[in-house]
């Protein structure tokens, strides 16, 4: 079965309305919105995010945008930001990418992820 064939707009709404759902499972809702869900949802997560990011991570700035508005950030930097090693952002980023075949603009040049 497909990541996308897992959720539906209603559950994954119902999930993240729940008062005490599991952390990890709050998480694997958005990130199915963020790929699946319609467009305005994704709009509000997204706006969410920025303004979540920003807050808790406030050295964190993206490099630049996406044509559609995603920031991308230097791996290095959100590394650091996150007081976890480079290769294990990128181990990350990679599961995410072959769990739902997408690209995350990762580079080896400047290094950058979105």
């Amino acid at each position: 079965m497909q990541s996308k064939d897992l959720w539906d707009v209603h559950t994954a709404m119902k999930v993240l309305e729940h008062d005490t759902v599991d952390s990890k499972l709050w998480a694997e809702a958005v990130e199915w919105l963020m790929l699946y869900g319609p467009p305005e949802i994704q709009d509000l997560l997204l706006e969410a995010s920025t303004t979540a990011t920003s807050r808790s991570f406030p050295n964190l700035t993206p490099t630049h945008f996406t044509a559609s508005g995603q920031p991308i950030y230097n791996v290095k930097a959100l590394a650091e930001n996150l007081g976890v090693p480079v290769e294990e952002v990128k181990k990350i980023l990679e599961d995410k990418e072959r769990a739902h075949a997408t690209l995350h603009n990762m580079t080896t040049g400047n290094e950058t992820v979105h």
